[in-house]
């Protein structure tokens, strides 16, 4: 598909990440909202207000009305194998975010149509436009560390999710460690063996729907890099993401990004630095902007490095074989 004009986008989706979206579709100079859906009309419409384009209440009706060029999926996980099937029958390009859904018998059964049907689908993984760690799988890849050996994740969040979304959320591993499942191949390519720990140590609404809120998840590769994954659902320190790659020849390394660059002196205290940032999405930000800019390459049909559909799939399935592991004790093979 070939787009010369501003790409019309359709939003589905008015939550917190899609707020995001819009925002970022609205400041890029090659796209335009065009439509935005919700069932919550009034989030739809207050969002149109402040980024143009028309409000409904109707994903069915902006895939079907011939306004638009590609569509942002940012509904709940729940909708998005049904949402992106129907772009893919409409012919329309589709950013979705993360996960494709929690089951992966539903994600197979749309699989072989995506493949066939040459539309291009892309998945939210935006932590691969996140420019620190970009650089450093750049040069990994030049040769700078020479092959890789061990690759160390650590994300914490600042604090837990509420109770009532942590019930429809599929759990840690497929909520919230699925981004560094997705680095995890980024960086190291296809994963053969998971093992993985969890436990309840702090968060009560983890621990009454059974789920963790600390996990640990050591990965092989298939060239035989070790990855290992630190989780945890509250940081007393702010937003923590980091991540260290080690090979023969050195090592690189991502540090945290601080709310200032301005460390203080005094009699109580030596090269004190403020906290790091808060909310993923101020994190995140220009990974997002990033992400949004190298999926209208791919909806132009120019090359792009956007995720597709398949390493969707796979981060799901290493988020699987993660939750097998952790409720059983045992190694998962892939």
């Amino acid at each position: 598909m070939m787009v010369q004009q501003n790409v019309r986008f359709g939003l589905i989706g008015t939550g917190r990440i899609g707020q995001v979206h819009a925002a970022n579709i609205a400041a890029d100079p090659d796209s335009e909202l065009t439509m935005v859906a919700d069932p919550f009309v009034a989030g739809a419409e207050a969002l149109a207000e402040r980024f143009g384009g028309i409000a409904t209440d109707s994903p069915e009706e902006l895939i079907a009305a011939g306004r638009i060029d590609a569509v942002l999926v940012a509904s709940p996980t729940p909708t998005h194998v049904e949402l992106t099937e129907a772009c893919v029958d409409a012919g329309l390009p589709v950013l979705c975010e993360k996960p494709i859904d929690l089951d992966i018998t539903r994600v197979d059964a749309l699989r072989s149509k995506v493949e066939a049907s040459g539309v291009p689908v892309a998945l939210g993984f935006n932590q691969r436009f996140d420019p620190g760690f970009a650089e450093a799988r750049s040069r990994m890849r030049s040769g700078e560390i020479g092959e890789l050996e061990q690759l160390a994740i650590v994300s914490r969040d600042p604090g837990p999710p509420p109770a009532e979304y942590l019930g429809v959320s599929g759990g840690i591993f497929r909520d919230m460690t699925i981004h560094d499942f997705d680095m995890a191949r980024f960086f190291a390519g296809d994963i053969v063996e998971v093992s993985a720990i969890g436990a309840q140590l702090f968060d009560a609404g983890a621990r009454e729907r059974g789920d963790f809120d600390t996990v640990v998840a050591t990965l092989r590769s298939a060239a035989g890099a070790i990855v290992t994954i630190t989780n945890s659902r509250h940081s007393a320190i702010g937003y923590d993401q980091r991540l260290e790659a080690f090979g023969a020849k050195g090592m690189l390394q991502v540090g945290n990004t601080p709310t200032s660059l301005v460390s203080s002196f005094s009699s109580s205290a030596v090269e004190a630095k403020p906290p790091y940032l808060v909310p993923f999405i101020a994190r995140y930000a220009q990974a997002y902007a990033l992400e949004l800019a190298e999926f209208l390459r791919l909806v132009r049909g120019e090359p792009s490095a956007s995720p597709g559909f398949e390493d969707g799939r796979a981060a799901l399935l290493i988020a699987d074989a993660a939750q097998r592991s952790a409720e059983a004790g045992v190694v998962v093979k892939l």
